[in-house]
């Protein structure tokens, strides 16, 4: 991941604390940063980072974003080339492989607060795999999809 890919999740990560359900903007980041450090970072500054077009943080601002972000300032640099943030090794059981995808996928789907939720939900449920199971099962007799659909929420469309 590049240090332009981690800022602009960040940004993400840090509307979503902030109750905005959506990214921070740049404004609204640089606008945090002067109110809340009392340090200023430019928008065009920020978007040269974001964009790529400039490839290397200043120490002083790495510490300043570490700081706003509460990351390690480390965090804020590309990873080498074939950096893996999950275990390599196979020592893990199945259920947790398959909650690790799980929450990866979350991650991956997060700006569907619905599905990523859902996601979350089946990795935290003590046998995730039943429960995916238990949907196959359910998908072999369409017509129940939507019987249960409506039953579980009857105040709102079906997202099939």
């Amino acid at each position: 991941m590049t240090v332009a890919e981690k800022l602009r999740y960040l940004r993400l990560i840090e509307g979503r604390l902030r109750g905005l359900d959506r990214e921070m903007t740049q404004s609204e980041l640089v606008a945090a940063i002067k109110q809340e450090l009392h340090r200023s970072i430019s928008q065009s500054y920020l978007s040269q980072l974001e964009s790529g077009r400039r490839r290397h943080l200043t120490n002083t601002t790495r510490l300043l974003l570490a700081r706003f972000f509460r990351v390690h300032p480390g965090y804020l640099v590309d990873d080498p080339e074939g950096f893996q943030t999950g275990l390599i090794s196979d020592l893990r059981s199945g259920e947790d492989k398959l909650d690790l995808w799980l929450i990866e996928g979350a991650e991956r789907f997060s700006r569907d607060a619905a599905l990523a939720g859902a996601l979350l939900k089946l990795a935290r449920h003590d046998d995730s795999r039943k429960c995916i199971l238990l949907l196959a099962a359910v998908l072999e007799a369409p017509e129940l999809v939507n019987r249960l659909w409506d039953v579980l929420n009857p105040d709102t469309e079906p997202a099939l």
